[in-house]
C-alpha cells in the first residue's frame, strides 16, 4: 500500500498544471485519452517514481465537476500500488467496500473504491506489472522503483469530523496497522508514507493536503514566493491544498530509521 499517484481536481486545468510545474520543477505531463470516459481532460507529471495529477472536467455531469461544485480546487484522489490486487480485493469484499471502475490490463489491474465505503477522498488500489510500470502516467514509464532524484509523495493530510473514526476505516480497508495519535488527530501507516487526519474546521471530510519531499525545499519555497502562493513555514498553498515542503532523502537508511521523519514501525513512536 504505497502512494504511487496523486490527484487534484482543478477549474482550470492548464492554469492548475502550470502553477504545479512552476512549482516543483516538473517536466512535460502526459495527457491520457482514457480519462475521456469519465468526462475530464488531464495532465500527468512524473515526481521521482510517483506521479502528480490534475483534472479537470470536459462535460456535464462528471464526478470531477460535482466535486469542483462542492470543494472548489482542491485534493481529489490518491492512488495506492499494492503487489497483489486479488489479495486486497478478497479483504475489500469482506468488509463490503465496493467499487465504482475497475479495470484489468495486459500491464495493470485497479479496483477504485467507493468513498461512502472508505470516505474522506477517492481512492484506488493499482497493481502494476512489472512494479516499476506505471499505464496512468504514460506508456513509455518503467522507472525504477524508489528512484526518487526528483521528488517523492509521502503523505496525505484528511480532515474529518471524526478523524479517529475515518482513521480507523482506512486502516481497516487498507490493511494497515491501528492508528497511532498524533498532536489533534491520528496516523496511519502506509508502505513508505503516511496518511494524517486532522479535525475539520468547516464540518466537510476531504483531502487537507500533501506532503512532499524536494531536492532543495528552499527553491521550492523560493518559487511559490515567487508566484504569489502562500507561503507559511514549509507549507505552500496551491490548487485548495496544504503541500508541505520536507527534505527529499534520495539515499541512506530507511525512512523508518531517519530520526525526526515520519515513518513508523509497528511498535515505533511518532517522531515528527
Amino acid at each position: 500500500m504505497r502512494i504511487r499517484q496523486i490527484v487534484f481536481a482543478a477549474h482550470d486545468l492548464a492554469a492548475g498544471r502550470g502553477a504545479l510545474a512552476s512549482l516543483l520543477g516538473l517536466g512535460t505531463p502526459f495527457r491520457d485519452p482514457g480519462v475521456a470516459e469519465f468526462g475530464i481532460d488531464n495532465a500527468v507529471f512524473a515526481f521521482g517514481d510517483q506521479f502528480i495529477e490534475v483534472i479537470s472536467p470536459m462535460q456535464a455531469g462528471s464526478a470531477c465537476g460535482r466535486h469542483l461544485a462542492r470543494h472548489g480546487d482542491s485534493g481529489y484522489m490518491l492512488i495506492l500500488q499494492t503487489d497483489d490486487l486479488a489479495r486486497e480485493r478478497e479483504r475489500f469484499t469482506n468488509l463490503g467496500v465496493r467499487s465504482i471502475w475497475s479495470a484489468a490490463f495486459d500491464d495493470i489491474s485497479a479496483m477504485h473504491l467507493h468513498p461512502k465505503d472508505v470516505g474522506g477522498a477517492i481512492v484506488s488500489v493499482d497493481e502494476a506489472r512489472p512494479a516499476a510500470s506505471w499505464r496512468w502516467g504514460g506508456p513509455t514509464v518503467q522507472q525504477q522503483a524508489g528512484a526518487r532524484s526528483g521528488g517523492r509523495v509521502c503523505g496525505i493530510a484528511l480532515r474529518a469530523r471524526e478523524p479517529l473514526a475515518l482513521a480507523q476505516r482506512w486502516a481497516q480497508v487498507l490493511g494497515r496497522p491501528e492508528p497511532a495519535r498524533h498532536g489533534p488527530g491520528w496516523h496511519v501507516m502506509l508502505t513508505d508514507g503516511f496518511a494524517d487526519f486532522r479535525p475539520s474546521t468547516n464540518g466537510i471530510d476531504g483531502v487537507a493536503g500533501f506532503t512532499l519531499e524536494a531536492p532543495n525545499p528552499e527553491v521550492t519555497l523560493g518559487r511559490a514566493r515567487a508566484a504569489g502562493l502562500q507561503v507559511a513555514g514549509p507549507i505552500v498553498t496551491l490548487l485548495g491544498c496544504e503541500l508541505t515542503i520536507e527534505q527529499l532523502f534520495s539515499a541512506g537508511p530507511a525512512p523508518a530509521q531517519i530520526a525526526g521523519k515520519r515513518f513508523l514501525t509497528a511498535s515505533s513512536p511518532i517522531r515528527r
